[in-house]
């Protein structure tokens, strides 16, 4: 039996680095957020992240050993009550 193979399955290119906005825009990234995505994400410095960590008044984050991640689902749920509450306050 022969089979061909099209030449774009052999030269896959490799995946692009997602933008760290477009995770709330579009679907689940396939990793959990670093501070420097959330950084990124929201316009704020690297200390703000680690300040609204420390006040809990950020985003919800865990640790992995000694690394602080995101999941990209609380992200867009803490978006969505901040929305909700600045309406409220309006």
């Amino acid at each position: 039996m022969y089979f061909q193979l099209a030449e774009d399955s052999l030269s896959t290119p490799a995946p692009a680095k997602l933008d760290a906005r477009a995770t709330l825009r579009g679907g689940l990234p396939d990793r959990y957020l670093t501070p420097d995505d959330i950084a990124d994400m929201f316009g704020v410095s690297l200390e703000t992240v680690y300040q609204w960590r420390r006040k809990r008044t950020g985003p919800p984050g865990f640790r992995v050993g000694k690394h602080l991640r995101y999941d990209p689902a609380d992200v867009r749920a803490y978006v969505s009550q901040r929305k909700i509450t600045d309406q409220d306050a309006a």
